[in-house]
């Protein structure tokens, strides 16, 4: 299955950038899956039919699903309660009624990548449109599954989890009871789920899709989007210019707001290649008809490639050398720290703790630079655990 994750500024007109992409899929014949998590139905409200948390049809061929977050997380906390009975009944501690439990901040979200993953293995639909949150918050959610799995694995490393049958004599012998049977089955079934998340971002079908309206905040908000997807990796494939005014706008009063927005359309075209352009309509987009009319391209994009690379390499001219694109950055907002086998970088307001190719983990950083939007961090490779040649 392709995936398209649609983010950007707010009140860039995401979510109806994202409904008239998967319109437009549908339309080409494109089994079709429009994923939301707003709370609140705009979703529904683009295309002209409610959406809730059962899958809508909403056109042919076209599928609209807003996850119920609040329903997921009671179901989440029933199942929690009912395997950690005996420590809860240990403790004394009272059980919550699912009529008493409000959803915690990040419900949403969780209940998002679920779907998403849900979606990803379902054999029902061919492409998978999500529309995002803004910018921070849509990268913070696609960064979750990776920190979360690296949480797991530093709290409970699956190593220990081998000496299962130990645990009740080393309770004994230290005096203090080990963590109990259900903590490993469940750390271990999130792993799961999280690396299958993991899996659908990663996946060479996956591409991003950035939304902002020309003008100086769209720009500001188009490089840190741009910075915070190649720092995870995601590829972006198209730029979508909403709201763009006609050159023959009527009113003087409109010449200025006209310039505006083509003085940063020349800018982003210089910056980032090409730019796709939908019209300003007059009006807020609602329904079917107005989403065709804003001419979005579906499961194909109609420009090439975005102009940065995503996917990190090394290259071997002498020394050892790990290219990391980083577009948009610069050297005050740059932070580098090598931390045993991983490497933590950070790029103005992201952060990413990657883990070091297996070649380089048996050398030392010898130096870095940022060149060209692109970090080159130097290794040298360290004589006690580098291989020798005879």
């Amino acid at each position: 299955m392709r995936t398209l994750l649609i983010t950007g500024p707010g009140g860039s007109g995401r979510t109806t950038v994202a409904a008239a992409t998967a319109l437009t899929a549908a339309q080409e014949g494109t089994r079709t899956l429009l994923l939301s998590a707003d709370r609140t139905d705009t979703l529904g409200a683009v295309l002209g039919t409610s959406t809730g948390p059962s899958p809508t049809q909403a056109a042919p061929r076209l599928t609209a699903w807003r996850p119920d977050a609040p329903a997921a997380f009671r179901d989440d906390l029933a199942a929690f309660q009912d395997r950690a009975a005996n420590v809860l009944d240990l403790l004394g501690a009272a059980r919550l009624d699912p009529e008493e439990v409000t959803p915690l901040p990040g419900a949403e979200e969780l209940a998002l990548l679920r779907a998403l993953r849900d979606a990803a293995l379902s054999e029902a639909h061919d492409l998978l449109v999500v529309d995002l949150p803004p910018v921070p918050q849509a990268l913070a959610l696609l960064a979750l599954p990776e920190e979360l799995r690296r949480y797991l694995r530093r709290l409970l490393p699956p190593e220990r989890q081998a000496a299962r049958a130990l645990r009740p004599v080393l309770g004994r012998l230290a005096g203090v009871p080990m963590p109990g049977e259900w903590l490993y089955d469940t750390a271990a079934r999130w792993d799961m789920e999280l690396a299958a998340v993991e899996a659908v971002l990663a996946d060479r079908g996956t591409a991003v899709r950035l939304v902002a309206e020309p003008g100086p905040a769209g720009t500001d908000g188009l490089r840190t989007a741009a910075l915070g997807a190649a720092l995870r990796a995601l590829p972006v494939e198209l730029l979508v210019a909403t709201r763009v005014l006609p050159d023959d706008a009527a009113g003087p009063w409109l010449a200025g707001p006209v310039a505006q927005q083509r003085k940063a359309l020349d800018g982003w075209r210089d910056e980032y290649g090409g730019v796709h352009t939908v019209a300003h309509l007059g009006r807020d987009p609602r329904g079917t008809d107005d989403l065709a009319a804003l001419a979005l391209p579906g499961a194909t994009p109609d420009t090439a490639p975005a102009a940065w690379p995503v996917t990190d390499r090394l290259a071997d001219d002498g020394v050892l050398v790990w290219r990391i694109p980083l577009p948009g950055a610069t050297r005050d907002e740059l932070d580098l720290v090598r931390r045993g086998d991983e490497l933590v970088v950070t790029a103005g307001p992201f952060r990413r703790v990657v883990p070091l190719p297996s070649a380089l983990r048996r050398c030392t950083v010898d130096g870095a630079a940022l060149r060209e939007g692109e970090l080159r961090i130097r290794f040298a490779p360290d004589p006690g655990l580098w291989p020798r040649t005879p």
